[in-house]
């Protein structure tokens, strides 16, 4: 397994405040450089987001270089409550005066593999890409769900659909809504930083067997790929 590195809040809002502190700090050294971040959505991203924006508008940090890509997407209008967008827009970038040109959402009322094809040409116009094609993205938030998902990157996909090389692909959840667009595995292990938000109660077990050496849960797989990756988290173990 990859390493990664641990760090434990007791509750929901220090853990917040601590990755809108991190992140800020990480924005600090980007200067004229394009930043590709993609977001995450589930309850947490709520607090980071909210705490994010208002320490940013504190600070009065500039975000121009910063373009805002999604992890997934629900197959939903992005007017719709379980639209990870709206989310993000609502307690992040509305509140920040982001530019819509540096919004780039999954377009999640469009067929799934025209959105997915969509999102995968416009993150691969604007970030770098390595030899094999795939973008490197700057930072990407992961949640984790009580069985260990990321993303939209549920357990028991078939092999070969874990390993395509598809940026992004349309998914069947395992829980609603069903319908949804994610990222795969390889854009995960190329990015240059990977922060899960492990939050929330009933995950323990989640955590525990991602963590473990012969982990299988889609996190693992994520942990495995890569060189480093930072779990914040509130869940006792």
């Amino acid at each position: 397994m990859g390493d990664y590195n641990l760090v434990d809040f007791p509750r929901p809002d220090e853990l917040a405040d601590a990755v809108a502190r991190a992140w800020v700090q990480d924005l600090r050294t980007i200067g004229q450089q394009t930043y590709c971040v993609a977001l995450s959505g589930g309850r947490i991203a709520r607090q980071v987001f909210s705490a994010s924006a208002a320490l940013i508008k504190s600070e009065g940090l500039k975000l121009d270089a910063v373009e805002f890509f999604w992890g997934d997407e629900r197959c939903v209008p992005p007017t719709d409550p379980e639209s990870n967008y709206r989310l993000a827009h609502e307690l992040l970038l509305a509140p920040l005066s982001i530019s819509e040109q540096r919004i780039h959402r999954i377009r999640g009322e469009e067929p799934p593999d025209f959105a997915a094809t969509e999102a995968e040409a416009e993150l691969c116009r604007i970030a770098k890409l390595d030899d094999d094609g795939q973008p490197i993205l700057d930072l990407v938030f992961l949640g984790m769900g009580e069985d260990g998902h990321v993303a939209s990157l549920f357990p028991q996909e078939p092999e070969e659909v874990r390993d395509s090389k598809a940026v992004f692909r349309p998914v069947t959840a395992t829980k609603p809504p069903p319908k949804r667009i994610t990222i795969g595995y390889q854009p995960l292990a190329k990015a240059r930083k990977v922060w899960v938000i492990a939050s929330g109660a009933g995950k323990q077990e989640a955590l525990r067997a991602s963590l473990s050496p012969g982990g299988a849960t889609p996190l693992a797989r994520a942990l495995k790929s890569r060189k480093s990756t930072t779990i914040y988290t509130d869940i006792p173990r």
